[in-house]
């Protein structure tokens, strides 16, 4: 008989319910008297399945077993436990039939998510170099790596390792993070203990090096240790809208890179300059939009949030103020699950972007109660008297933002009740389309 074993990847769960069995009979031949009633069995072979991205005899090592050795039950059970904590793998199963005298093992598993995995803030290798050290040690290792699992914990060690060797002494450890525009998500390894602070930037592009509001900015880095992951927030955040706005809508950003600053002759100088490569692409003149889904306002009045003309400048940061304003009036107007999805479309012949804007509206909020909590008698008296939107009126977003902002202060001036913060809600009811505003004070 067949034995199958089942495991799905979670958090670490202990060995004493990890395992879940399901015997199979679609074997008639079963595991001989002898071997039943023997605690050990010899193993013929152990054999890892199922993978897209890995061979078996890059895997069947991690189970721990080996062929000739002798086996019992629990010691396929410990296999399979060792490869679902790697995390490589989303599920594990496995199978054993007999070879003859011994005990052959199928361990079926499927392959976890795998996400890029990111260096932050090694300055003292190349990424190749890091790659190429990781693997050596880490044979799983294959430039992606999964949410979870011990072969985390192994590139950690595998890093400090080879920067041990270059006398420079640092903590490493990973975490989730997000890259970029924050669309992608990565595992983040970075370093504690010895740094290197940034002594200077080099942008590749002129516009960036001699921006005056970028050449300000630059300063936060500047004596701060180098991080990948700070300076790609600085280009998202202070870079990017001074290209958008003038009109390079594709600009990119490559992975920024280092080399040591000072007499390149001392053994570990504490100072780096960065380089940090841009492609701005075409500047993009704009083309128009057209509107979709917009069934409550016209598209003329949607046309006037659109500060340009054909022909104009496509100015990145004026278009994303546009799409902003129309969340805004659709906000005011009571439809407060609205969604606006700009979507462009380049045309790199003219280098024209006209942009298809489709909006779901959802459906349009009445107000429906004020609850209170925090509040003595004279208090929650001021607050009803103050607010202005009338049960089953449209509910103005803007409205609620500002009475909470500065009309709640307004309604308790000459009164002595003193709150720290306003724990503040809105309960939306689509079934009614009416919503309910909740105010804690504390």
């Amino acid at each position: 008989m067949k034995k199958t074993y089942a495991f799905r990847q979670g958090a670490a769960p202990p060995f004493s319910w990890i395992c879940l069995f399901v015997f199979c009979t679609a074997f008639a031949a079963s595991i001989s008297p002898a071997h039943a009633q023997s605690p050990s069995s010899p193993l013929a072979s152990v054999q890892v399945t199922g993978s897209s991205r890995f061979k078996s005899e890059q895997v069947a090592g991690f189970t721990g077993l080996q062929a000739g050795a002798s086996v019992t039950r629990e010691d396929i059970q410990g296999g399979a436990d060792r490869l679902a904590k790697l995390g490589a793998f989303a599920s594990v199963q496995y199978r054993y039939s007999t070879l003859g005298a011994g005990i052959r093992i199928e361990y079926q598993v499927t392959d976890a998510p795998a996400i890029p995995a990111v260096f932050d803030n090694f300055p003292w290798l190349s990424d190749d170099e890091l790659v190429a050290g990781i693997k050596a040690s880490v044979p799983l290792f294959d430039g992606a790596v999964p949410p979870q699992g011990i072969i985390l914990d192994q590139i950690c060690t595998a890093i400090q390792k080879l920067l041990m060797a270059k006398g420079v002494r640092v903590s490493v450890s990973h975490a989730l993070s997000v890259s970029g525009a924050g669309t992608r998500q990565v595992q983040l390894f970075s370093a504690e203990g010895d740094q290197l602070n940034v002594a200077g930037i080099q942008f590749s592009d002129p516009l960036a090096s001699g921006d005056r509001m970028i050449e300000d900015r630059v300063t936060d880095l500047l004596g701060k240790p180098f991080s990948r992951s700070a300076i790609e927030i600085f280009e998202l955040e202070e870079v990017r809208p001074i290209y958008l706005s003038h009109g390079y809508l594709g600009v990119s950003f490559g992975p920024p890179s280092s080399r040591m600053a000072g007499d390149p002759k001392s053994v570990l100088p504490n100072k780096l300059i960065v380089q940090a490569p841009i492609d701005p692409g075409p500047v993009y003149s704009w083309g128009g939009v057209t509107w979709k889904g917009n069934y409550s306002l016209p598209a003329e009045g949607l046309d006037d949030f659109v500060k340009l003309k054909t022909g104009d400048l496509a100015d990145g940061m004026k278009i994303e103020s546009a799409w902003e304003g129309v969340r805004d009036i659709y906000s005011r107007r009571g439809y407060l699950d609205a969604k606006v999805d700009a979507v462009p479309s380049f045309d790199e012949t003219t280098k024209r972007v006209t942009y298809t804007v489709s909006v779901d509206e959802g459906p349009q909020y009445h107000m429906g109660q004020l609850i209170l909590t925090g509040l003595s008698m004279d208090g929650e008296r001021r607050i009803r008297a103050a607010w202005t939107i009338a049960a089953g009126a449209i509910f103005d977003k803007t409205i609620y933002e500002n009475f909470v902002d500065t009309g709640v202060k307004r309604a308790f001036v000459g009164s002595p009740f003193r709150y720290e913060k306003i724990g503040r809600f809105l309960q939306e009811n689509p079934q009614s389309a009416k919503v309910d505003v909740l105010l804690d004070f504390q």
